[in-house]
């Protein structure tokens, strides 16, 4: 092409237009996410799903055995009182099924209006991390705010799925096109993931990048850009971990943890001689050996290995059964939801559930380097499990309605999605 043609295509008034109708476009969209409208969707209003209630339960109680079996000598040789992480994890567990019970009885068309300052908040707060964080265990990814310590990530995990239900939902007959489909959203994804990344939060890049991507195939974009743009993260991933000493270190204690076990390489090959001791049954419910201060902090991350150990392959693959359940029943509250809205945000945070379970036993069974990847509902931690709870509440809340095509509907109430 000459230097003319290239002149004439660059100002091309098609390609102008295009690019004035895309940024109309945006405009309508922020406007209305940042003064939404009712949404005119007829709804029949029931039940709660009573069997994703019963498997979130089930889990939490789980979790709460799980926690206490696993600490009890590490907090009592640590802090001198072995009920102290239970106690904790029962509080909290306490307030997250009030904060779910709250969450499920709420139409979700109120949180529908609260994406725009939701996310925006929970950007600041992860940006605001490098800056004002709070290192534990080596890693600065704690803000405290009055007597309240938190993962600013774990807020903008939710965050990032509720506002991609917003835009997905909203540009939904578009999405086969690039700049809609892959450019935008991908885009947004971006920026969060770069932030994450400057605070060396390497988990929690994966998660939301992950999550991203799940969110934007799922809505119909294009699969084979997204196909591409997944193997450029996946080749960026590669080059940081094998040139990055922090990551490549990781990367070896992942492969040869037995030449490790002075450092990075202890943790991973305890976990692995957790899970073999357990074999076919384990060696009973509270007869760990390796909660004997020889797997660190057991009741964290690593947890699923002391299940391992003493629950044996049995009771490994009953929890495992239990998320994918949780993962069936959320996939139908997905199909039923009335809107695209709530349908994309159910699969949003049901794949966020399934993304940290994947990750968390490939962690454990040094399928892939550790990295601080709790197992949802199971692990210790009062902010990830009290967001779990509170999403699972919303999730159940959507549950409770199903689009009519009519008025009939006998006793059940219509009502739209402003609760009229």
């Amino acid at each position: 092409m000459s230097k003319e043609e290239k002149s004439l295509h660059l100002s091309d008034p098609s390609a102008n237009s295009r690019i004035k109708v895309i940024l109309s476009e945006l405009k309508s969209f922020w406007h209305e996410m940042t003064h939404p409208k009712p949404n005119v969707v007829m709804r029949t209003k029931g039940g709660i799903d009573r069997v994703f209630l019963l498997l979130v339960i089930l889990l939490v109680l789980v979790g709460s055995i799980m926690i206490f079996s696993s600490s009890y000598v590490y907090s009592a040789k640590k802090l001198g009182d072995a009920m102290y992480y239970v106690k904790r994890q029962l509080l909290y567990a306490g307030a997250g099924l009030v904060g779910m019970f709250v969450f499920s009885r709420l139409d979700y068309a109120l949180i529908k209006k609260l994406t725009f300052p939701l996310f925006i908040i929970s950007y600041l707060m992860l940006a605001a991390v490098p800056v004002l964080g709070r290192t534990h265990m080596g890693a600065t990814r704690w803000i405290k705010i009055g007597p309240i310590e938190f993962q600013p990530s774990e807020t903008m995990k939710f965050a990032i799925v509720l506002i991609l239900a917003f835009y997905l939902s909203y540009f939904y007959d578009k999405l086969h096109k690039f700049t809609y489909g892959i450019l935008i959203p991908g885009s947004l994804i971006a920026v969060i993931c770069v932030t994450t990344i400057v605070e060396h939060h390497m988990s929690g890049t994966i998660i939301l990048f992950l999550l991203g991507l799940f969110m934007i195939m799922i809505a119909g974009a294009n699969l084979k850009t997204i196909a591409i743009g997944g193997g450029a993260f996946a080749g960026i991933a590669l080059v940081i971990a094998l040139f990055t000493d922090y990551m490549k270190n990781r990367l070896d204690a992942c492969l040869h943890a037995e030449k490790y076990l002075t450092g990075k390489g202890w943790q991973p090959y305890q976990s692995l001689l957790a899970i073999g001791s357990g074999g076919l049954f384990g060696v009973g419910l509270g007869n760990s050996l390796e909660k004997y201060l020889w797997l660190p902090e057991p009741h964290n991350d690593f947890i699923f290995a002391i299940l391992c150990e003493e629950l044996g392959f049995v009771g490994a693959i009953g929890l495992i059964s239990l998320f994918i359940l949780l993962v069936w029943r959320g996939l139908k509250i997905a199909r039923s939801a009335p809107d695209l809205f709530s349908s994309y945000l159910v699969l949003g945070l049901i794949c966020k559930v399934f993304l940290q379970f994947i990750l968390n036993i490939a962690v454990v069974t040094s399928s892939i380097p550790t990295t601080g990847i709790s197992l949802p509902f199971i692990s210790f931690g009062g902010t990830a499990l009290m967001v779990q709870l509170g999403e699972m509440g919303i999730v159940l809340s959507i549950s409770r309605y199903r689009s009519t095509p009519s008025i009939d509907v006998g006793n059940k109430s219509i009502i739209n999605s402003e609760g009229e």
